[in-house]
């Protein structure tokens, strides 16, 4: 399991001409089973993302084809989690 967060950069000035590319992004993600939560950091500082179901060298293409990440709007750091212990309800996660 991997948390992504992505953080604005200098350029975030320039998020909402690549905003609409950046959902269709994250749908994409969700449609391929990648993506469990997507959401904004507090204090506008950028979103963050639980994933799974991947390997990280296909995880950071992913991120990479991010229009965010392709014209610095963002920086993207990837954290891999192993979950040891969880709620019955996220069980599937440590699999």
């Amino acid at each position: 399991m991997f948390i992504v967060l992505l953080k604005f950069s200098e350029q975030r000035r320039e998020a909402p001409e690549y905003m609409q590319r950046h959902k269709d992004w994250i749908k994409r993600g969700f449609d391929d089973g990648v993506f469990l939560l997507a959401g904004s950091l507090h204090e506008n500082m950028g979103g963050g993302i639980l994933a799974h179901n991947t390997p990280l060298a296909v995880l950071q293409q992913r991120v990479n084809e991010d229009p965010f990440i392709q014209h610095d709007v963002v920086t993207a750091d990837i954290f891999e989690v192993s979950p040891s212990l969880s709620d019955e309800r996220l069980n599937f996660l440590l699999a």
